[in-house]
């Protein structure tokens, strides 16, 4: 067998890591960084160029740049979290037949799962570089609170890039399987996960060996981007209060402003103050305008105070779920880039009442904890007896007048069998359909369906007599099975969940096929 890797697809950064013995190490990408920009560009030559190298090439090409795509996949084009995105994208999106999303690349429209592929593939290629053989298994983490087709979305995205997908686990969980192995105390942890697009709160409990997440929540629209773009704002109005001019229209200018933002941000959370200079921002035909500012670390506090107080009341709720005070918490662990911010981390010891523990590397971990489960996948670690996850959603079915009933509720431990009984709601009635949806909102409109079959040959009854046991399972893997089952009959009906990304098994296949096409190509070439 050859070798596994582990793989933290980022939104702004991705990082990939192995086990090498009994510890996990990071694996460097081609240009021997740790880390990989999500970032990938396509060329005025027609190349394709990913990381580093697409983001030098983001300032004179801004259109063809594409960046944080992981807010993207999985997710509906006319999505209230796909609509606030695209007003502030230098690409363009654009709707599937299917209502998911596309991105337009001239002439071309291709799938966020496409994109994610080609960043996969670069980070495929360089384990190759490193290993000097070919790798094909992968650990993938993925947000704690992703749903049902984003994390399909990924998987497809993994496929397309030649991966075999061992298993897919959450970036918190990940996360702390990093900063537990080879520790030999017990106890609960929280996992403060603020990326650059995500936010997950999870608690772990770590007794001798055994990693069993208590609960897990967040928000899959907050992130470092979110805090990026205050900066962006602010410097917008600047310069419009400065020269009454907008600079919102020029999308060479704003790409600027973007990278300026984003590196400030960078600064102030080692220094108190930075520059902004960004001269000939604006070229008139008789003067050049020039966009220069000082912002502090106050500042960009008062900008983004209310993103970093809105993690606040999702760690209360996950607490409150497993009826735990912040002082049960033993070890709190920051993870992602943006908890590198001194306020983010002044909130979550204000919150905990304790320092977050500094044993895991932000950037890192996750990686590091998917490789540690493709050891745990293989038996090869002793220090990790069992993780136990969680389902980070509810799972329920649709009930009448636009009603979800859950059946296996959000923060259930997997694997998991549950069974709920119903009836019908019209006498006489031979048939009810089953409508699988994943969500936490109340209403049935409000959820994700999953999948729909009907139970037939029930015996005609007045309303409300009938019994009907409806059975919810869920693997270790996440797999979802429903049946239905008729009391009275006996008769039963059953479905395995397909989790769908909105690309069918064939468009998979021929995006497989196009990846491998262009790599014979490129070979042919070098």
């Amino acid at each position: 067998m050859g070798p596994v890797i582990g793989i933290d697809l980022g939104t702004t950064y991705s990082c990939i890591a192995h086990l090498s013995g009994d510890q996990p190490r990071v694996i460097p990408n081609l240009e021997g960084s740790s880390t990989t920009p999500s970032v990938v560009g396509f060329t005025s030559a027609g190349e394709t160029v990913i990381g580093e190298t697409a983001v030098r090439q983001a300032l004179t090409n801004p259109e063809k740049t594409l960046f944080a795509v992981k807010r993207l996949i999985g997710r509906k084009f006319r999505s209230e979290e796909v609509q606030k995105a695209a007003a502030r994208l230098p690409y363009k999106l654009a709707e599937a037949p299917n209502g998911d999303v596309l991105i337009e690349i001239g002439r071309e429209r291709i799938t966020p799962q496409e994109v994610s592929a080609m960043i996969l593939g670069y980070l495929k290629t360089s384990a190759e570089s490193y290993f000097g053989e070919d790798v094909h298994d992968a650990v993938i983490t993925v947000p704690a609170h992703f749903g049902d087709h984003q994390r399909q979305a990924t998987r497809d995205a993994a496929v397309i890039a030649g991966l075999n997908v061992l298993r897919v686990i959450n970036e918190p969980t990940a996360a702390g399987l990093a900063f537990g192995l080879g520790q030999k105390k017990n106890g609960k942890v929280a996992v403060f996960d603020l990326g650059g697009g995500t936010f997950d709160i999870s608690l772990l409990e770590i007794q001798n060996g055994v990693f069993h997440v208590l609960a897990t929540n967040g928000d899959s629209y907050l992130g470092g981007a979110d805090f990026d773009q205050r900066i962006v704002d602010w410097l917008l109005n600047e310069f419009k209060k400065d020269h009454a001019m907008d600079l919102i229209s020029d999308k060479f200018a704003l790409q600027r402003v973007r990278e300026a933002a984003e590196r400030a941000k960078r600064e102030l959370s080692f220094t108190n103050e930075t520059e902004i200079n960004l001269p000939f921002i604006l070229a008139l035909p008789k003067e050049s305008l020039h966009l220069r500012k000082t912002m502090t670390q106050a500042l960009l506090e008062s900008l983004t105070g209310d993103l970093a107080q809105k993690t606040l009341p999702l760690i209360q709720q996950t607490l409150d779920e497993v009826r735990l005070k912040p002082e049960a918490i033993d070890d709190v662990l920051l993870v992602g880039g943006q908890t590198r911010m001194p306020l983010i981390r002044r909130r979550v010891s204000e919150f905990f009442h304790k320092r977050p523990n500094d044993k895991v590397h932000p950037e890192e971990s996750v990686a590091l904890g998917a490789a540690i489960q493709s050891g745990m996948l293989f038996g090869e670690l002793n220090d990790i007896v069992l993780l136990l996850d969680v389902t980070s959603l509810a799972l329920g079915i649709e009930t009448e007048l636009d009603g979800f009933e859950r059946i296996i509720g959000k923060n259930t431990t997997i694997p998991v069998k549950k069974t709920k009984s119903f009836t019908t709601v019209d006498n006489n009635q031979r048939q009810v359909l089953i409508h699988i949806l994943q969500g936490d909102a109340p209403r049935a409109s409000e959820n994700v369906s999953l999948a729909k079959f009907e139970l037939v040959g029930i015996l005609p009854a007045p309303a409300g007599v009938p019994e009907i046991d409806v059975t919810f399972e869920i693997d270790a893997n996440g797999q979802v099975k429903v049946a239905a089952r008729d009391m009275a009959t006996g008769k039963e009906q059953m479905i395995s969940v397909q989790p769908s990304s909105g690309l069918s098994k064939q468009q998979v296949s021929n995006l497989v096929k196009k990846q491998r096409d262009k790599k014979d190509k490129d070979a042919v070439h070098e």
